[in-house]
């Protein structure tokens, strides 16, 4: 095969979601799996799908492969919700054509321009996550292709070790080439959402383990509130609508929505449109808007689950910088009080945390996946040092408490915190040095040593 493809192609810069940080690293797209095969041929590499895990986990400096053009449907069972699918997808494309035949995703995070494959990796949790599980329950199997070219296919019950560690292993047992998954059936595309207004930390942890009973629970946080207010929050709640729960108009095509206008944003914003007192205000306004405004609706599937995906490039509101994600969990047990002292730890801070979300697990835990039983909080930073100085604050925090992070939304955390916060680490650095020769590396596994 001629190498005029591969091996002469110029670096170019690279970064996630977050925009930082930012490698020189070279790009494959390969559209075949001869092709595939012949990039295998390097010292190390990983695979990417659409770039939306926040920092440097589907960044390669020798060579990232690009897998969006293995992008195909392979099989449907509409009787059991079984898709079999290539892992270059994107979860978009699968709810615009199964949603109208009545099937959506038992397990969603919170943007649908993620890839398959990204999903396993990342094991994404969702809404959901304290009744259902992540992702990785609903696959039946996977096939993963090697640093030899070699396909595997793995499952609960054969290969069974690459199966749990594929899932949450963010890339680093191969390259994910085929997912079999089951979808949820619905019988509608719309959400009864209902609206839940706690004016104190206290009142939204009650309000969270007092309805446990819905499907999708998750919080929005103030998190620059302080004394009698602080963590007061706005709790979604959800639920899939049923046909005879719609209005007449809908009720004949209970699947059709309307397409809404997208927001673009074409430049990077000034570095004052989130600063300190603005990022108050609006959350001052925020909070005040949803008490004033209707508690109980239908909304579509779109406004409910996927919400900034109505505005494109949303990444670059934090500026030509960037930003950082920050998101934790908690054991159950000390997750009030650990939040309470990270909330407290930010209101004081002149940092400017645009998006504060916390979510409810349950008990379903996997080989290396991020959830546990407890509660996780997710915080956004623009970068700067005193932002970046929070975080390490943040980090402490999280560990003194027992808690965890989320690979898939890291981009400057420390290995020696990495090690603190999750033991499991251990095993997996045994698995991929005993079975895979660490072929598969990413910029992340580079700084943590995984």
């Amino acid at each position: 095969m001629s190498s005029k493809n591969h091996n002469i192609r110029k670096p170019e810069l690279i970064s996630g979601w977050g925009l930082y940080p930012r490698f020189s690293a070279r790009k494959e797209k390969p559209t075949s799996i001869n092709e595939l095969k012949s990039l295998l041929l390097t010292e190390t590499l990983i695979a990417r799908g659409n770039g939306r895990s926040y920092g440097d986990s589907a960044i390669n400096k020798v060579k990232t492969i690009d897998m969006r053009n293995f992008n195909r449907f392979l099989y449907f069972d509409k009787k059991t919700g079984l898709l079999i699918v290539e892992s270059g997808i994107l979860l978009k494309d699968i709810i615009e054509i199964l949603l109208p035949k009545g099937w959506f995703p038992p397990v969603t995070p919170g943007t649908k321009y993620v890839t398959i494959g990204g999903m396993v990796a990342a094991d994404v949790h969702g809404k959901n996550h304290y009744k259902y599980g992540t992702f990785g329950k609903y696959i039946e199997w996977i096939e993963i292709i090697n640093h030899q070219g070699k396909i595997i296919k793995c499952s609960r019950d054969e290969n069974t070790e690459l199966f749990f560690w594929t899932i949450g292993g963010m890339g680093l047992t191969g390259i994910i080439l085929n997912v079999a998954f089951f979808l949820k059936p619905v019988t509608t595309a719309w959400i009864k959402q209902r609206k839940l207004i706690a004016n104190n930390i206290e009142q939204t942890f009650k309000l969270f383990e007092s309805n446990k009973d819905f499907t999708y629970l998750v919080a929005w946080i103030d998190c620059y509130s302080k004394g009698k207010s602080l963590g007061r929050s706005v709790l979604l709640l959800g639920e899939h609508a049923k046909k005879n729960e719609l209005e007449y108009s809908y009720k004949k095509a209970p699947f059709k929505t309307h397409k809404k206008k997208k927001i673009k944003i074409p430049i990077f914003f000034p570095k004052f449109v989130l600063s300190n007192l603005s990022v108050k205000i609006f959350n001052s306004l925020n909070f005040l808007f949803s008490k004033i405004t209707k508690k109980n609706k239908i909304v579509d599937w779109d406004t409910f689950f996927y919400p900034l995906d109505k505005i494109l490039n949303w990444n670059k509101i934090y500026g030509s910088r960037g930003f950082a994600q920050f998101q934790c969990v908690f054991p159950l047990s000390k997750s009030k009080e650990a939040i309470i002292e990270l909330l407290c730890l930010i209101s004081k801070s002149k940092s400017s945390s645009f998006l504060a979300v916390l979510k409810r697990f349950g008990n379903h835990e996997n080989y290396f996946s991020f959830p546990r039983e407890g509660y996780s909080l997710a915080l956004d930073f623009p970068i700067n040092n005193e932002n970046l100085s929070l975080m390490n604050s943040l980090d402490k925090i999280t560990i003194k408490y027992g808690g965890r992070f989320y690979l898939a939304k890291d981009s400057r955390m420390k290995k020696e915190i990495f090690e603190k916060s999750d033991l499991r680490i251990k095993k997996f650095r045994a698995f991929r040095e005993n079975e895979l020769d660490k072929h598969f590396k990413s910029c992340q596994s580079d700084r943590l040593k995984i």
